[in-house]
């Protein structure tokens, strides 16, 4: 049996796993995101899949990345919140450093490829998934075919811009993503943006402070309206969430909720679901997309580019 060591990179957590070649999860962590440093970063990579290798024979290592993504060359130009890899190739720097292949893809495309080989959208040529994290990700599937754009910046959801209560514009990236709402939630209680807090502490928060529930549905409303306007687009089967937010049971109600408020949503409405993957779509994914590069697995239709 080979396995693989499958890496799910987030502005703020790193998870990552053990596969085998049949997608199985044998074991899994995380570790907090180093951001800014290149060789720390690389070096807190290659540890884990030191330890991995002491359990079990490595065939290769296969990573989901934020950012604009050559899942060719593994050429990072932009990385999101993961400064450290602007402009970087963490294709070659990790295997140099572990003599193993790296495969890299974008961790949206990756959360899409999940889905399509064997998740919620297995019966769909033409479907989206957004995933909600440090930024809000997009991975589009249009007539069986992935969608990653002429210079793979397909997808970028979190940069399209909306506008504030104020007036100003701001993206999705800032409205819409959990990182979003943990800043306006700081901005709110007066908490300096350095402190740590954890997402789910506002959503129980919000149970019992009607300030902070309003908060968060003001949230939902943002992204319903980034929904609406991939759905006016592309027009798609259905829409996927993802991430960890992807979890919360009241997830979809709430997003459909304003949905329906909107008045043109009738004309155009999707099917909405959850990934089936949940949070473990970026590693599912990142292993397919390495099986598929290095044969294993039967390729889909030929990207577009």
């Amino acid at each position: 049996m080979a396995y693989y060591v499958v890496f799910d990179v987030g502005g703020t957590r790193t998870k990552h796993g053990l596969m085998d070649q049949d997608g199985k999860l044998v074991t899994s962590g995380d570790y907090q995101t180093n951001c800014r440093q290149l060789e720390p970063f690389l070096e807190a990579m290659a540890g884990v899949v030191r330890e991995y290798q002491r359990k079990q024979d490595v065939r290769g290592i296969a990573i989901s990345l934020p950012g604009f993504v050559d899942s060719e060359s593994g050429f990072t130009e932009f990385a999101g919140a993961i400064i450290a890899l602007n402009g970087q190739n963490v294709k070659t720097l990790l295997e140099e450093k572990t003599s193993l292949r790296v495969e890299v893809e974008n961790d949206a495309n990756c959360a899409a490829l999940a889905e399509k080989y064997s998740g919620h959208a297995k019966e769909c040529d033409s479907f989206i998934c957004m995933t909600l994290g440090t930024g809000v990700g997009g991975g589009i599937f249009a007539g069986g075919q992935l969608v990653r754009g002429a210079s793979f910046r397909g997808g970028e959801f979190g940069m399209m811009l909306t506008e504030t209560d104020n007036g100003q514009f701001t993206t999705l990236n800032s409205s819409a993503s959990t990182a979003g709402l943990i800043r306006s939630y700081k901005e709110k209680q007066g908490i300096p943006q350095s402190t740590q807090i954890d997402g789910q502490d506002i959503f129980e928060k919000a149970k019992h402070d009607p300030s902070i529930e309003k908060l968060v549905d003001q949230w939902y409303k943002r992204i319903a309206i980034g929904i609406y306007n991939v759905a006016t687009v592309l027009n798609p089967e259905k829409i996927l969430i993802g991430g960890g937010v992807s979890a919360r049971p009241d997830l979809l109600s709430s997003i459909e909720k304003h949905l329906h408020t909107l008045p043109a949503w009738k004309n155009i409405q999707v099917k909405l679901e959850t990934c089936y993957y949940l949070n473990q779509a970026g590693m599912k994914g990142a292993l397919y997309h390495f099986l598929m590069k290095e044969g294993q697995l039967a390729p889909l239709k030929k990207p577009i580019h």
